[in-house]
């Protein structure tokens, strides 16, 4: 699949102010400056489309992305956030969970770690909670460019060996840069093929 038609649809911080089109959801999300903006600008062809910020912790809303006017890419804030008061970091906890665990169209998270370094016990009790509450995700592994190719699969492997522990089934995942585009191509039709499957 490739990307020819990519807009902004709207911001909102409950469901209930979703953009009124209802298309199939596909939402990215990850810690503060795992690089989620950049590669949402990849997998679009378009620099400009999600504000990148050498912010930590930069989105504070929930935003849509309408793709060709058949799904929406949703750009989430990041969990295990930055510099923040605890009553910030519970609303933005709220307006997380009031998306993934409220949105009928919501078809796929996407869970962005940082390939360079450990899961941290944020990333973990994120996707345990997923997995406690059902939703459907992956992972993408970013910044790969930055590793050779041996030192980035020893990194994943044992990334997924921490994962083993909780879970019989692992996620699919993959990994990517937004610098190469590696990684693009896979995802988008990772995204094309749970499309064709939801409109048979």
């Amino acid at each position: 699949m490739k990307i020819k038609d990519a807009s902004f649809a709207g911001s909102s911080t409950r469901i209930s102010q979703k953009p009124a089109l209802r298309l199939p959801e596909f939402a990215f999300i990850g810690r503060s400056n795992v690089g989620k903006s950049s590669l949402i600008n990849m997998l679009c062809g378009n620099k400009k489309l999600a504000k990148t910020s050498s912010t930590p912790g930069k989105t504070r809303l929930v935003n849509h992305f309408r793709i060709d006017n058949k799904w929406y890419l949703v750009d989430l804030p990041g969990y295990g956030f930055a510099k923040i008061s605890q009553k910030e970091r519970q609303e933005l906890t709220n307006i997380i969970d009031d998306f993934i665990l409220k949105s009928e169209e919501l078809m796929l998270l996407f869970v962005l770690i940082d390939s360079r370094h450990d899961m941290v016990k944020n990333d973990i009790d994120f996707i345990t909670r997923l997995g406690q509450m059902q939703v459907p995700f992956s992972i993408i592994f970013t910044k790969a460019d930055k590793m050779g190719p041996n030192a980035l699969k020893a990194q994943i492997d044992k990334d997924m060996e921490v994962l083993k522990e909780q879970w019989e089934e692992l996620p699919m995942y993959f990994s990517s840069s937004a610098q190469t585009g590696m990684g693009k191509e896979e995802i988008l039709n990772y995204i094309d093929d749970i499309l064709k499957k939801i409109s048979h």
